[in-house]
């Protein structure tokens, strides 16, 4: 109903206010030919039966879409229609008693009735309606606001780390800030794919448009071209936006990792991302020909920073991971839940 009360045909119909009595005669006159369009109808097998109970409906129509003008001409019309045709004394508007009168006094009453009560619940939706659009827009324009907060602290925070690095006289101190950097720009790239102003607002992420835009930027990111190449084939599915970021922050962990490690001492390789629908949930599958893990690194409960993010993304994204390497490479196998 309050979908109804929202849907104004005069903004629709005469946006300018030019027009507008137009509009709101054509709206009562349809709703009157309505109304004795189902009372001829009803006449057919029911001759006088509730003389006035098909205006109420046509009233209440008109008003909601027309406003109470369109609505007080549709009362008018099809009280007059009901008094001239319908009544016991039918082709004149002579009273057969003084019942009839008072029913007549009644019914024009119950009209006014109606067209107050649904001009006042338009006007209530209508209100609110508005009210809902500015809270849309002021949210939308904090979103974008924020947005682009977010993106300068990003910024700021990526170019101390550099800045640090570049200062670092030690190469452990310089792999750290390089480490802690990278993080950083995983982050960033997150929000840049997934917090995107009034887009935000939607709540889900199609994850096939997400992952490949990712895996694209992973690529630029880390030099992948020619000989080492990244590929990757999603299926689409909408899945809420925090899990995608920490889905998307698994994959650039993982890509991350096996650029850097999984190909040391060899010109060529192939990393692969696949996100598949599966009938439990979903699989994220990340998988790399490369030389695979020796055995004091791959994972266990006390692993390093990089592979406790990992553990960390996976809980946060609903999932379990497994991993399998050898020497013709690692795969690394997450499983979401529904």
């Amino acid at each position: 109903m309050g979908r109804i009360g929202e849907t104004d045909l005069l903004d629709r119909l005469a946006p300018s206010g030019r027009g507008t009595w137009i509009v709101q005669l054509g709206l009562g006159l349809l709703a009157t030919a309505m109304a004795i369009g189902l009372r001829t109808a009803i006449d057919s097998f029911a001759p006088a039966a509730g003389p006035f109970v098909l205006g109420f409906p046509a009233i209440l129509i008109a008003t909601l879409f027309g406003r109470w003008q369109a609505g007080l001409l549709t009362g008018v019309l099809t009280l007059l229609y009901s008094w001239y045709f319908v009544l016991p004394v039918r082709h004149t508007l002579a009273l057969k008693s003084p019942d009839e009168t008072a029913r007549l006094a009644l019914a024009a009453i119950n009209y006014l009735a109606v067209i107050v009560i649904a001009e006042l619940f338009r006007r209530a939706v209508r209100r609110a309606s508005d009210e809902r659009d500015r809270e849309i827009a002021e949210r939308d324009l904090f979103l974008e606001e924020f947005d682009h907060r977010v993106k300068n602290n990003f910024t700021l925070v990526a170019a101390l780390l550099d800045m640090q690095r570049r200062r670092a006289r030690e190469a452990e101190t310089q792999a750290a800030l390089s480490s802690a950097l990278a993080r950083v720009d995983s982050i960033a790239r997150a929000h840049r794919h997934l917090y995107r102003g009034a887009a935000a607002s939607h709540g889900a992420v199609d994850m096939a448009v997400y992952l490949e835009e990712l895996s694209a930027a992973l690529a630029d990111a880390l030099f992948l071209r020619g000989a080492i190449t990244l590929d990757c084939a999603c299926d689409h599915g909408a899945i809420p936006r925090d899990r995608a970021v920490s889905i998307g922050l698994i994959v650039n962990e993982l890509v991350t990792n096996a650029a850097k490690h999984a190909f040391a001492g060899r010109e060529s390789g192939r990393i692969e991302v696949r996100f598949e629908a599966t009938p439990q949930g979903w699989r994220l599958v990340v998988r790399d020909d490369g030389v695979g893990m020796p055995a004091d690194a791959r994972p266990r409960k006390d692993g390093g920073l990089g592979q406790k993010l990992i553990d960390g993304f996976v809980r946060q994204a609903r999932g379990t991971a497994t991993t399998e390497t050898g020497p013709g490479g690692t795969v690394v196998t997450v499983v979401l839940e529904a």
